[in-house]
C-alpha cells in the first residue's frame, strides 16, 4: 500500500471513525458532554495510527502486541482499534491481503526496513 492510498484511505474513514467514538463515547457517560469538545486528555493513537494499526494487523506483519510497541500503546489499545476500523475498511469495500512477512520484534522490523532496497524517487523535472 503506498503512502497515497494510506492517506486516502485514513481521509475516507476519519470523520466516520470520530463519529463512531463520539457515538460511544456519549452511549458511556449517558448523556451530552460536559466539557466542549477536544477538552481533556487526548487519545494517544491518532486517526491515521489506529487505520495503519490495522492494516498492519490484517496483514499479519506481527502480533497485536508488536504492532502495539511500534504505536508505543498497549495490546487492548490496538485491539480496540482493529475492532473499530475493521467494520468501516469492510462497509467502503477496502480488503487488506496477508503478507507473506512476518515480524516477532520491533528490531525484525528495523532490520527489514535497513536492508529493503531505497525507493527510487523520480524527479519532477
Amino acid at each position: 500500500m503506498t503512502e497515497q492510498v494510506l492517506d486516502e484511505l485514513v481521509d475516507q474513514l476519519s470523520q466516520r471513525l470520530d463519529e463512531l467514538r463520539e457515538h460511544g463515547r456519549s452511549r458511556q457517560r449517558g448523556g451530552d458532554r460536559l466539557r466542549a469538545r477536544g477538552a481533556g486528555a487526548k487519545d494517544k493513537p491518532t486517526t491515521a495510527d489506529r487505520v495503519l494499526a490495522t492494516v498492519l494487523y490484517l496483514r499479519k506483519l506481527g502480533t497485536r502486541d508488536l504492532i502495539a510497541q511500534l504505536f508505543g500503546v498497549n495490546g487492548s489499545t490496538t485491539t480496540r482499534a482493529v475492532h473499530q476500523v475493521r467494520p468501516l475498511l469492510a462497509e467502503n469495500g477496502h480488503t487488506v491481503a496477508p503478507s507473506t512477512a512476518r515480524f516477532r520484534t520491533p528490531a525484525d522490523v528495523t532490520a527489514f526496513i535497513a536492508n529493503s532496497s531505497p525507493t527510487k524517487i523520480k524527479s519532477a523535472c
